[in-house]
């Protein structure tokens, strides 16, 4: 297996504007560590179910969690094959002719299959991790789970078995007959954009927003 991509199989190729396919691992990566949430998909006896969750990279694995009583991790636990995607829009693309609209965007196409962790150190390390993918610098400054809490979460691990990108970065794709019209085109650039943080009713007096919160950012901002 290549160590910069992934291989190339059916499953996973890109047939519709391959051009704008990768299988580069490290185009994969950017895609999934900048995101938050990814969709999952699988099959149950009552037919394919697609599910939006948090997740964290680790190398070529990635983690999921939630609460036992989900019925998406009940039956990815089973092991069965999952497929798993992830997807940035990063500007809005205005053509003369409204056939040639579009989107620039990045997005990641995974396929795997799901094993529990039952490893009482690695479901820790998993837990660290979907915390720090979500808020870089958090797990220091909160309190970690208990016994309890630990019990009743669940957690699973996806390898990556297989993965493409997909990725548009261009202006409109006008016909030439199109490009003396008198109509606007260009692109509007799109971007998740932090807000100032917003202290708890609660919070106890002296105690102010930590940098990791004041000056959040994604990676590849």
């Amino acid at each position: 297996m290549s160590e910069t991509h992934y291989p190339d199989l059916e499953r996973s190729r890109v047939r519709r504007l391959p051009e704008r396919a990768s299988r580069e691992r490290a185009e994969v990566h950017a895609i999934l560590d900048e995101g938050l949430v990814c969709h999952v998909g699988f099959a149950t006896e009552r037919g394919p179910v697609v599910i939006p969750t948090l997740y964290a990279r680790d190398g070529e694995r990635l983690y999921l969690h939630g609460s036992p009583a989900s019925r998406m991790l009940r039956s990815l636990s089973r092991g069965i094959p999952v497929c798993i995607t992830v997807t940035h829009v990063d500007g809005l693309v205005l053509a003369r002719s409204a056939f040639h609209h579009s989107m620039n965007y990045r997005s990641a196409v995974l396929f795997g299959t799901a094993r529990e962790v039952d490893d009482l150190a690695e479901k820790r390390r998993a837990l660290e991790r979907i915390v720090e993918h979500v808020v870089p610098g958090r797990t220091p400054d909160t309190r970690g789970p208990n016994e309890f809490e630990e019990k009743y979460t669940r957690v699973l691990a996806v390898e990556i078995d297989e993965a493409s990108a997909k990725v548009r970065r261009a202006g409109p794709k006008d016909d030439d007959a199109d490009l003396s019209l008198p109509h606007w085109a260009g692109v509007i650039p799109l971007r998740l954009a932090p807000g100032e943080p917003l202290p708890d009713d609660g919070l106890a007096p002296g105690i102010s927003a930590p940098p990791y919160a004041e000056r959040y950012r994604r990676p590849g901002w």
